[in-house]
């Protein structure tokens, strides 16, 4: 008896889905060689930045766990348009106006080098890019679907409405339950939808879905209490932006609240809920196990 391969690791689940988001998102921009080059270029910068690319391949980590090609159209589309979003957010972020940061993934930020108006531009385009991505290439019989959840994930009671209430939140005691809402919106629908979305590619029955969904949920909130204590203990650049900016700016943060040992148990805690949802899918939840152990030990 062959004895069984073992798991890929994370970094190399990262690696190799990142490799064919990239020759997607590569092909996808270079049919939109009319647009204005400035325009063109500062898209390109922030989009094909690298970046762990961790929510590109959660929809297609899922969508293989769930009996689907990875490598499939709809899969791709999918996983791109979350990455436009993604990256959209975090241009916008980045602004003046926000959180005023000069620094993104080890270099200068979009509006830095292209100018805050170029930044907003660049940023509106990606999310009008990442709907026109699964219009185009997704299969018609999941496309709906797909729009649907990356639009509720984005919007107004999604990360949008999360970076509202962060907004909000400044200079004001937030409760943990009061935490745990901002961020489950703020960080954690578009993880979560980025989830569901792989499940959705794959045609999955709605047990699977189902399944897909509280993984990503536990996930989403066990990254931002990571993301809290990195930005505490970790450097510039290991992160490749700034850290240590969240308590001066006033932020609600798990280590303000609970302190850093209590918010890596909190995080661990998430860890063994998404582990547990993934369950009912056996074996061919490996990779997703790696993935959701790397969002917890991750160093940056």
């Amino acid at each position: 008896m062959t004895p069984a391969e073992p798991a890929p690791s994370a970094a190399d689940l990262l690696h190799l889905h990142a490799q064919k988001l990239t020759v997607y998102l590569e092909e996808f921009l270079a049919r939109h060689a009319g647009a204005p080059p400035r325009l063109a270029e500062a898209i390109a910068y922030s989009l094909l930045a690298g970046g762990k690319r961790l929510r590109p391949a959660l929809v297609m980590e899922c969508c293989s766990a769930c009996g689907g090609r990875p490598d499939s159209r709809s899969a791709l589309s999918a996983a791109a348009a979350v990455e436009l979003v993604h990256t959209f957010s975090l241009v916008h972020d980045d602004l003046p106006a926000m959180d005023n940061d000069d620094l993104r993934r080890g270099r200068p930020t979009n509006h830095k080098v292209f100018g805050e108006a170029m930044a907003i531009l660049a940023g509106d385009a990606m999310v009008a890019l990442a709907f026109e991505a699964i219009a185009a290439d997704a299969s018609p019989s999941v496309a709906p679907a797909l729009a649907r959840t990356l639009a509720v994930a984005t919007g107004p009671m999604g990360m949008i409405g999360g970076q509202v209430l962060d907004m909000e939140g400044e200079n004001r005691a937030l409760s943990r339950l009061e935490l745990e809402h901002l961020h489950r919106l703020k960080t954690g629908a578009l993880l979560t939808a980025s989830c569901r979305m792989g499940a959705i590619a794959a045609g999955a029955p709605p047990p699977a879905l189902a399944a897909m969904s509280e993984y990503g949920r536990h996930l989403g909130l066990a990254f931002q209490i990571v993301d809290d204590v990195l930005d505490v203990t970790a450097s510039a650049q290991q992160m490749g932006k700034a850290t240590g900016k969240d308590a001066g700016r006033g932020k609600n943060t798990y280590p303000a609240l609970l302190g850093l040992e209590a918010s890596r148990a909190a995080a661990e805690e998430r860890l063994a809920d998404a582990l547990a949802a993934l369950a009912p899918l056996g074996k061919s939840a490996a990779g997703l196990e790696q993935l959701a152990k790397f969002v917890v030990q991750r160093e940056r």
